[in-house]
């Protein structure tokens, strides 16, 4: 009887059964790179779509400064860091994703109203490419998987994986099963989590599942007491952080999310539930309109300069008033 390396799993092109190789992102901003990071340094090589080589240039150079700034802290080594850039590539083309095992949609429209039918058609794109057996994800917080999935020919393979940022930190994964979602699916899925250390916490289908839905109230609630004038952003956050114990008080979560990102959030709960706590208050309206969405662009409830945060002076809440 012949025998060959094949045989004991050692040849090239033998992967085990069920194994997670190769894992696409497609939308590589701010989470994105976070989520390709963090499958990169479990082992997995990672193919991110995105619009431009310019923006694959920007994200790249993104990802290497994430990075460096983990080197500073010792938290990383130099070599570590060549080898997680080493498996991370981008392109413009989806045919690039054909060999994923999973492809995580984490587009991070800047347009009004929801993205659903943007991540409608990335699911269709995605699908046209990959094998039968590739699982499609999408990092949504509000929307439901059921809905973006239903223009699938094979709806079975969806799931919602909504990470949280700081995604290197925070141990679980909120995992929504659709309608539709397979056993099959959700097994891969449990698989990966393991492999990049996250704990799957499974919720029943709802917009905003459990983060995004606590987040938002709490939100809005503390831009309520600031416009009544009770307290000032940082006496807010601080009375917060001390007294139910949480890392960032609303406003500094609110500016490390982004607060377009957050009224997007907060429409898409309203439109879904009707509740006047997901009604967006007024100021966080206002200060999107201004463009002060917070740390990315140096400038939101607070002030900027680096990893340097510092209280603002004078009122927010009669920004962009006659």
């Amino acid at each position: 009887m012949s025998e060959r390396l094949e045989d004991f799993s050692l040849g090239k092109s033998m992967q085990p059964k069920g194994s997670i190789q190769k894992v696409g992102v497609v939308g590589c901003g701010a989470m994105g790179q976070e989520i390709a990071v963090l499958i990169s340094q479990s082992g997995i090589d990672v193919a991110f779509i995105d619009v431009s080589d310019d923006r694959i240039s920007e994200v790249m150079m993104r990802i290497e400064k994430q990075l460096d700034e983990r080197i500073s802290k010792w938290g990383l080594t130099a070599s570590e860091k060549k080898l997680i850039l080493s498996r991370i590539k981008g392109s413009t083309d989806y045919s690039s994703l054909s060999d994923c095992d999973i492809v995580f949609e984490t587009v991070n429209s800047k347009k009004k109203g929801t993205s659903l039918e943007l991540r409608q058609e990335i699911f269709k794109k995605i699908e046209a490419v990959v094998r039968p057996d590739t699982v499609i994800a999408s990092n949504t917080a509000t929307l439901m998987i059921s809905e973006i999935s239903s223009v699938l020919k094979n709806p079975g393979r969806a799931m919602g994986l909504h990470f949280y940022s700081p995604v290197s930190k925070v141990k679980i994964i909120e995992s929504v099963r659709s309608v539709y979602t397979t056993d099959e699916t959700f097994g891969i899925v449990n698989k990966l989590a393991l492999l990049i250390g996250k704990k799957l916490i499974r919720v029943n289908e709802s917009a905003g599942n459990i983060s995004t839905r606590m987040l938002v109230p709490l939100i809005n609630e503390a831009c309520e007491i600031l416009m009544e004038g009770v307290a000032t952003v940082s006496d807010i956050d601080e009375t917060m952080k001390e007294t139910s114990g949480l890392q960032l008080g609303p406003f500094e979560m609110a500016d490390k999310i982004g607060l377009d990102k957050v009224l997007k959030w907060m429409e898409n709960l309203y439109i879904e539930f009707g509740e006047h706590k997901y009604k967006p208050s007024p100021v966080l309206k206002r200060m999107v309109r201004a463009n002060l969405v917070g740390r990315r662009v140096g400038e939101g409830f607070y002030l900027y300069q680096g990893e340097k945060r510092m209280p603002k002076q004078g009122s927010i809440t009669n920004l962009g008033r006659a």
